[in-house]
């Protein structure tokens, strides 16, 4: 995997960051450090990248246990360090999930499974930080 992130030049703290997939983004710094709010900051990226993943991970496990998923929502919430290195030091991962019948032991565990087998952004993450994990499920006709 590789990537490649550019300064968008002076006055201002904004990045173009391209993947070897094909896509690319803005990223902006803080208002406070020259910043224009032009794009999510390096972290919030970080934090929805641990959200995509585990939720990828949610969704193929329920699919492949035949569940009739329909929707899946993380909601994360991150607490950082005071100082610097600010890491993430606590994320929670509120699931809400949708479908017809759902399992709750089946949900419960494909989430269990994202966070200790399958989701890399959640193992790497979790070397700094307490990953906690909550569900709710909706019942959709």
């Amino acid at each position: 995997m590789e990537a490649r992130v550019q300064w968008m030049g002076p006055g201002q703290m904004s990045f173009v960051a391209d993947a070897d997939s094909g896509h690319a983004l803005v990223m902006d710094g803080a208002a406070e450090i020259g910043g224009r709010n032009l794009g999510p900051r390096p972290m919030e990226l970080l934090l929805m990248g641990l959200g995509g993943c585990s939720s990828i991970d949610v969704v193929m496990i329920l699919q492949k246990s035949r569940q009739d998923i329909r929707s899946c929502v993380v909601e994360l919430a991150a607490q950082r360090a005071e100082q610097d290195p600010k890491v993430f030091t606590g994320i929670h991962l509120h699931f809400v999930v949708s479908g017809k019948a759902l399992d709750p032991k089946r949900v419960s565990h494909a989430i269990g499974l994202s966070a200790e087998k399958y989701c890399s952004a959640s193992i790497m993450l979790g070397k700094t930080a307490v990953i906690t994990h909550d569900y709710e499920i909706r019942e959709e006709c």
